[in-house]
């Protein structure tokens, strides 16, 4: 999916969210253009500076107040912008992250 899309950048690393100004961004923030996820949306993805990475996991989410559950991309990240996205997730957004991470055996 992410080979065949591109990537929006809607929130970049250090931006704060435009309705809270409290949450800032620790790496850049997105989603795949043209793809859906559960909810209707695009697919959420989180791109790190490791260029050529490719997906190294993905993070599940649930959103009690929404009622949603979400999978976001982690795109071409390190392991430290994986566990600052993590804890974004979880501790900033308090949405959870749990983390999946891609098996490199296949």
């Amino acid at each position: 999916m992410v080979a065949e899309s591109e990537v929006v950048i809607d929130r970049w690393s250090g931006q704060a969210h435009p309705r809270f100004p409290d949450v800032v961004y620790p790496v850049d923030y997105g989603h795949l253009e043209d793809s859906r996820s559960g909810d209707g949306a695009e697919v959420d993805v989180f791109v790190g500076s490791a260029r050529g990475a490719g997906v190294v996991g993905v993070l599940l989410t649930a959103d009690p107040g929404k009622w949603d559950v979400e999978l976001k991309v982690l795109l071409d990240c390190t392991a430290a912008e994986v566990e600052q996205a993590r804890g974004f997730c979880s501790e900033v957004l308090g949405i959870g992250g749990h983390l999946v991470e891609r098996d490199g055996s296949g």
